[in-house]
């Protein structure tokens, strides 16, 4: 909905999707940085010329500035794998377009009918020991045998879980995850960061994000946790990945044929579609291998340069996801047409191009792109009649 005010609320928000600071943003428009802080905080309202420039540099739409929020998915906490590392900048960014993910995703509920969360029940105190019974819980709860899942990303879609996917420069952001109140229920969406990682580590990444859903509290601020619980979470979240990807009684007798031929890995990792090193740390555990049997296989995996890229890494691209689906058949079905797509967020506050929206949503290039309506130049004159 357009309102008279410009909106500071609005414009901080497009300044921390694009990832850029108020120096930044105000060198570029030509102003000074107090100038900016004053607009987003509603101190100080910019002329049209102003609003424009803003828009641009921005690359958002003028008219964006001057809408409510009309929707009201209630973001909790979001999960960065790589919190120690990454920007709390790059971070910010993507949270933001993650929120947007979540904000259209309630809109198209109103027309979709997406497959409700489906998670099994238990109880994790924290105990590691516990985290192997969980995986078997979650596998067992969703009708999965113990053999390698050729879609992962299907069988969490099936489930309710929402996954997208973002091309970032960020690359200490491998993935994330957020819990986002929807109409009183809780939803879960996962983001995989694009870009030159294999199948195996997209793998790992969103069975990573599951751990976190599954067994941490989305209530707690991440930034009021010690290093070393960060670190604790992010271990745990990894021994259930590995858990769930690699279930033990199916998976050791693969790798209890030749557990120490680094060859033999090769021809695994094309079955269970989970990296070379992932699995020889999984056979370790297990006790197939010795220490040292270990860290010499460890040593030639370095030494072959397989720890950046190991054989048969090629980069992986998500499948059309739930958004793509639930886009196609909208337009399939005349419900609505590309451009009463675009007309539909933007009348609940979702103001973006049309370019942005296929990014954040991970959708095909083009999936909407407004045709041009061309009107004929030529016409039959209404008086001719014609007899034959």
């Amino acid at each position: 909905m357009i309102k008279s005010n410009f909106s500071g609320e609005r414009l901080r928000s497009a300044r921390m999707y694009r990832g850029i600071t108020l120096t930044e943003l105000a060198k570029r428009c030509n102003l000074n940085k107090q100038c900016i802080s004053f607009y987003e905080n509603n101190l100080n309202t910019p002329d049209y010329s102003k609003v424009q420039i803003i828009a641009k540099e921005l690359n958002f739409p003028y008219d964006y500035f001057f809408q409510e929020n009309g929707i009201i998915a209630k973001e909790e906490i979001t999960y960065f794998r790589s919190l120690a590392t990454a920007t709390k900048r790059a971070r910010i960014s993507q949270s933001i377009k993650l929120q947007y993910v979540a904000k259209i995703y309630e809109i198209l509920m109103n027309f979709i009918s997406f497959p409700k969360l489906n998670l099994p029940q238990f109880d994790f105190n924290g105990n590691e020991k516990e985290i192997k019974k969980i995986a078997e819980i979650v596998r067992k709860h969703w009708q999965l045998d113990n053999q390698p899942i050729d879609n992962l990303q299907y069988i969490l879609e099936k489930n309710g879980i929402i996954i997208t996917g973002f091309s970032t420069k960020e690359n200490k952001i491998d993935a994330f995850s957020q819990q986002t109140t929807i109409k009183g229920k809780d939803n879960y969406f996962i983001a995989i960061a694009l870009g030159e990682k294999p199948q195996g580590r997209i793998y790992f990444d969103m069975a990573h994000e599951l751990g976190h859903i599954l067994l941490h509290s989305w209530k707690d601020n991440l930034n009021n946790l010690s290093k070393e619980e960060f670190k604790k979470r992010e271990k745990q979240a990894n021994i259930f990945a590995s858990e769930f990807l690699l279930p033990e009684k199916t998976f050791k007798e693969d790798a209890s044929l030749y557990p120490t031929t680094l060859s033999y890995y090769e021809f695994l990792k094309n079955k269970w579609k989970v990296s070379i090193q992932a699995m020889i740390y999984k056979a370790h555990i297990m006790e197939l291998m010795s220490d040292n049997q270990y860290e010499y296989m460890m040593r030639q995996i370095s030494k072959k340069g397989w720890k950046k890229c190991e054989p048969n890494d090629y980069p992986y691209l998500l499948n059309e996801n739930i958004f793509q689906s639930a886009i196609d058949i909208l337009i399939e079905n005349n419900v609505f047409s590309s451009e009463n797509i675009l007309d539909l967020l933007k009348n609940n506050g979702i103001n973006l191009y049309a370019e942005d929206i296929e990014e954040i949503l991970n959708l095909k290039p083009n999936t909407l792109k407004v045709k041009e309506k061309i009107s004929p130049v030529i016409h039959i004159k209404n008086h001719l009649k014609i007899d034959l």
